[in-house]
């Protein structure tokens, strides 16, 4: 089924917590290696507008349904960010302006130099550019939307529950674009499909990798899909990933665990 961008733009909303009671926490916090993750997902969350930033300069930028959906894509996940920040106060963490600016001045270089890479390789693949873009962030959105669902599940509390799955709805919309539009993208270009597959494959790694301290990564990984529950997840990711076309065989989500050494 083909996705209603006119409909995703007039009905995209922030994701809603105040109706959550938060207070629940006061009695019954969270573990500190629940906090560590919910604070990588925040993170990560509000970094989105560092990927948005990047992709202006490509030519993801000239295609009128990415750009509608990209511009509420980056409010949502900014919501996403704002809703998890929330649960970290009420447990003493502070995410504010100035600790979001010290992730991003840590990038150093990286950072600066990002959009320009991005809109050189964008400038040497043409418009097959967008096909890649699309694969990628299926692939990142599919381990988003896994990685809530199974952090709801193993914490057991029902408030932070209500909030991940809140938060998986709107990452199930943003997975039913980005696949749909890479299925279609990638069908038509047997050399989008080429590119596709060497930048996954070569270059791919957990959300948020790039950004996040090695450590921290290891450990969101480790916390969200070790043991035989999370590697099925896991798997799971891999299929979806390896069905669009040109994937086949594709492997990319648990070939970055396995290098990280977490155990299924």
């Amino acid at each position: 089924m083909a996705f209603d961008i006119d409909q995703y733009t007039n009905n995209s909303v922030g994701v809603t917590w105040t109706d959550l009671d938060f207070s629940v926490f006061e009695t019954d916090p969270l573990p500190e290696s629940s906090l560590r993750t919910l604070r990588y997902m925040c993170d990560i969350e509000y970094h989105t507008v560092c990927y948005l930033r990047d992709l202006l300069t490509t030519p993801s930028h000239n295609e009128p349904e990415v750009g509608a959906f990209m511009t509420m894509w980056n409010r949502e996940e900014f919501w996403h960010g704002e809703a998890l920040a929330a649960v970290l106060a009420v447990h003493g963490v502070t995410v504010d302006f100035d600790e979001l600016k010290a992730t991003r001045l840590k990038l150093g270089w990286k950072d600066r130099l990002d959009p320009i890479k991005q809109s050189v390789m964008g400038g040497l693949v043409g418009n097959d550019f967008v096909a890649v873009h699309m694969a990628w962030g299926a692939a990142n959105e599919w381990s988003a939307n896994a990685a809530y669902q199974r952090m709801a599940v193993l914490e057991g509390n029902p408030v932070l529950g209500e909030l991940l799955r809140r938060i998986a709805r709107q990452e199930t919309r943003h997975v039913a674009f980005y696949a749909s539009q890479a299925r279609d993208r990638l069908k038509s270009s047997a050399k989008a499909r080429k590119i596709a597959r060497f930048a996954l494959s070569r270059f791919w790694g957990p959300v948020g990798s790039g950004v996040m301290d090695d450590s921290e990564v290891t450990h969101v990984m480790n916390h969200l899909f070790a043991g035989s529950e999370g590697r099925k997840l896991v798997r799971d990711i891999d299929s979806h990933i390896a069905n669009l076309p040109g994937m086949t065989g594709l492997t990319i989500v648990e070939d970055s665990l396995e290098a990280r050494g977490i155990a299924a």
